[in-house]
């Protein structure tokens, strides 16, 4: 399959080339993100003052945007880097964290959205769901129900926005509008520690600073990521604390056999 191709050369790029990710995201995950992108083989930074934003993007392969503890001054800054990335030509990976929860959430993504090019955007249903005015229920970060399912949301945000979007959940969504992957990796552990989802939206940014298409950076590293969350758990067994050490771990050690035979990756033309 093109993809599980696709998904081992990123993997070498990443740590031959070691990318940096310019990280602005929020103050529960800083700790999380920064790890995961360092286990995987890229490099983070987390960096969101407005006074040297523009400048880090101009050492950055990629900036990825999370708005998990937002505030004004967190959009002004996430604005001008991301015009930086634009004019740089580098691509941004946004996480709509709560999306729907609240209107500041939701206005902010959507404002964001418009006056950026922004590559791929991965989130939960309910938050992907808001985004393009499909009903939704979040509760807190959390998504609890959407009217549409995944593919359809997908595809609506993908087709409104002009980017790939990536619904992650049981089964994670790709969609760019005109493709669809359905992705079956992961464990259900990946639902009990804080910052699984923040630290996929990571991993796909780590994909993304190597990857020019953002339909394959997203899926591959969903799959990759995934994959990883498999493996942990075959060490953890059922304990979240000993999961999260060991998800590191497994992104450290992932592996060209480990792809080869844990992908589970579905391909679809949208239409």
């Amino acid at each position: 399959m093109e993809l599980l191709e696709s998904i081992i050369e990123c993997l070498r790029r990443i740590r031959e080339r070691k990318p940096l990710i310019h990280n602005i995201t929020n103050f529960v995950v800083m700790n999380e993100t920064a790890n995961a992108i360092l286990c995987i083989g890229a490099l983070p930074i987390m960096s969101h003052a407005a006074e040297e934003v523009q400048e880090m993007v101009g050492i950055a392969n990629c900036l990825v945007l999370n708005i998990g503890t937002l505030s004004p001054d967190w959009i002004d800054a996430m604005i001008a880097a991301g015009k930086a990335a634009n004019k740089k030509g580098i691509p941004i990976v946004l996480d709509p964290v709560g999306a729907g929860a609240t209107r500041l959430r939701t206005e902010s993504c959507r404002r964001l959205l418009s006056e950026l090019r922004i590559s791929s955007v991965r989130g939960n249903l309910a938050e992907v769901a808001a985004l393009v005015g499909i009903a939704s229920e979040v509760r807190g970060v959390e998504s609890i129900a959407a009217a549409d399912s995944p593919e359809r949301v997908a595809q609506a945000l993908a087709e409104t926005y002009g980017c790939t979007a990536a619904v992650t959940g049981a089964t994670d969504i790709v969609c760019d509008g005109s493709r669809l992957a359905r992705i079956s990796n992961g464990h259900p552990l990946l639902g009990k520690v804080v910052g699984t989802g923040c630290m996929s939206t990571a991993i796909v940014g780590a994909f993304a600073a190597v990857e020019p298409d953002p339909f394959t950076a997203s899926a591959a590293a969903l799959t990759a990521f995934g994959i990883a969350g498999e493996l942990a758990a075959t060490v953890s067994g059922d304990r979240p604390g000993t999961f999260h050490v060991e998800l590191y771990n497994a992104l450290y050690a992932l592996s060209e056999d480990h792809v080869r035979s844990a992908a589970k990756i579905e391909i679809a033309n949208v239409g």
